[in-house]
């Protein structure tokens, strides 16, 4: 069971429930996770929202965003965003068994993902520090220099919410992961 409280989201207006409108509207439910998170912090839901919506409008596609969510939240052992992003990654149209091994840190047989699982998980373990050689090797991977500034604020954005649920220890709400 949680630990933090969640009102009931029907019955929000204030600006908790104007932060679940837009993320009802963009996602079809509200996660638990983004319900406790607006509930006690919804500048920090917006904050978020406003991150999602800066990578949303650039060169990073949503598979690629799913995928550094996924790492990070495998890594980092949060349970929530690993069934959240496992599920986000699908509706991208990545497919089980690939995400499966992307998990896992398994090559999947794309060169380009591969690369990127590479590089996240080694930012993931070393808490940012890349060699000139691993630099090297998302950047042949196709990676653009703005591509790595979004890579970057996905990596802090599931950051913040692998934390969250961790402190919050939130009841998942997504299909499970096997």
């Amino acid at each position: 069971m949680s630990r933090l409280s969640t009102p009931n989201l029907e019955a929000d207006t204030g600006p908790s429930g104007q932060v679940y409108a837009q993320i009802k509207k963009a996602v079809g439910v509200v996660p638990n996770a983004y319900a406790a998170i607006a509930a006690h912090g919804p500048a920090a839901l917006k904050a978020m929202v406003a991150a999602d919506a800066v990578l949303a409008s650039g060169s990073l596609p949503r598979r690629d965003q799913e995928i550094i969510k996924l790492v990070v939240s495998a890594v980092g052992g949060c349970d929530y965003c690993v069934a959240a992003h496992t599920h986000f990654a699908q509706r991208a149209g990545l497919k089980p068994d690939v995400l499966k091994q992307i998990r896992n840190g398994q090559p999947t047989g794309d060169a380009r993902y591969d690369a990127l699982v590479r590089f996240v998980r080694r930012l993931a373990r070393t808490s940012g520090t890349v060699s000139d050689e691993e630099f090297a090797a998302i950047k042949a991977a196709g990676y653009t220099d703005a591509q790595l500034v979004e890579i970057s604020l996905a990596f802090s954005v599931i950051v913040f919410t692998n934390i969250f649920n961790r402190i919050n220890d939130t009841d998942v709400d997504f299909p499970a992961v096997a």
